[in-house]
């Protein structure tokens, strides 16, 4: 009986998401984005590699996202340069100057930690690298988010990143850090902070040509 309900509820669920994700692509388009609808990672792959020309240099944020849909595993094997700065075995110097190249890249990659029905972006970053990276310099950039990062509003966006996407983030990537511990934000000073950087693009900065794939399905913080 309750597998009946859930699947009489799922035409309903999905209902909701397609009204969320038709307000958030207009908002998105109004404000300068240009935006892609897809249904799963398999086709966000597919549609991002489609677009990108073999021979490019490709630069990465460092994002789950991206793992998840296995993009970055894709890429390597295309006839591209590839500019991954958290690749295994790169040294802490190696990845400075692999970001610094990346300004200067055909097409950069990444994940975003919130976009708003309102056609906001909001990130946070440790270094800065990725959200400098999506503000100016390479030539295209495509931002890739699940649909379990649309916030109704900047003010949604910034709590569901700082409660939720920082604490997660900072035990998965092992920091020593409160949040870390306890999985609530206490706005430290620890020297493992990865949040201190805070970026909201509420259009498409002037100089900058950036496309936002939505795409059907939880990914990521």
């Amino acid at each position: 009986m309750e597998r009946d309900a859930t699947s009489r509820l799922r035409p309903v669920y999905e209902w909701f998401q397609t009204k969320r994700v038709e307000r958030t692509m207009r908002a998105l388009e109004k404000n300068g984005f240009e935006t892609l609808f897809v249904p799963d990672g398999e086709s966000a792959t597919r549609a991002i590699s489609e677009r990108i020309s073999d021979g490019s240099t490709v630069g990465l944020g460092g994002s789950m996202t991206l793992d998840q849909i296995g993009f970055i595993k894709h890429m390597s094997r295309r006839s591209i340069h590839l500019l991954d700065p958290f690749g295994e075995g790169v040294t802490w110097d190696e990845r400075q100057e692999i970001s610094r190249t990346i300004f200067a890249s055909d097409v950069f990659v990444c994940g975003t930690n919130a976009v708003t029905e309102e056609g906001h972006l909001f990130n946070i970053d440790g270094t800065g690298n990725r959200v400098a990276a999506m503000v100016f310099g390479p030539k295209k950039t495509i931002v890739v988010c699940g649909v379990n990062k649309i916030a109704t509003d900047m003010a949604e966006a910034r709590k569901r990143v700082w409660q939720e996407a920082a604490p997660l983030n900072a035990k998965r990537l092992g920091r020593k850090t409160p949040c870390a511990q306890t999985g609530v934000c206490s706005d430290c000073n620890a020297s493992e902070r990865i949040c201190r950087i805070a970026v909201e693009l509420l259009k498409k900065p002037a100089a900058s040509d950036i496309l936002v794939v939505l795409v059907g399905e939880p990914l990521g913080f």
